[in-house]
């Protein structure tokens, strides 16, 4: 009934530009915060940027003042803009979704939901 779909992952060299892009759809009702969060081989998942539906954001200090996250609600679709990239951006990137949807009939459900994840590379 929900379905998040991301796009925007690859290879990237050191000092480059990457854009991921992630469209939620379905029987949703409304969305609160959107983020994204990231999981290097043997690491445990991190969070990388938040915002929320009013646009303030939060971001890992390891990303400040190189990753923005922006989102369009007409769209249902969150950005991570990944600038300066660094080999230790390296990790499948994850977006995450807070929404309410139609369950069924009249009823609504909250859903914490998860994209499909990006593989992201950094390396020269």
């Amino acid at each position: 009934q929900v379905r998040l779909v991301e796009s925007g992952g690859g290879l990237g060299q050191p000092g480059e530009s990457l854009r991921l892009s992630c469209a939620a759809s379905g029987s949703i009702f409304s969305i609160t915060d959107m983020g994204w969060y990231r999981q290097a081989p043997g690491q445990q998942r991190e969070l990388v940027a938040l915002i929320t539906r009013s646009g303030s954001t939060n971001y890992a200090d390891s990303v400040k003042g190189r990753f923005t996250i922006s989102r369009d609600n007409a769209k249902n679709t969150v950005y991570l803009q990944m600038n300066s990239l660094k080999p230790e951006d390296t990790a499948v990137y994850y977006c995450n979704v807070r929404l309410t949807y139609y369950s069924g009939g009249y009823y609504l459900d909250d859903l914490d939901a998860w994209g499909q994840g990006t593989l992201v590379t950094v390396s020269s």
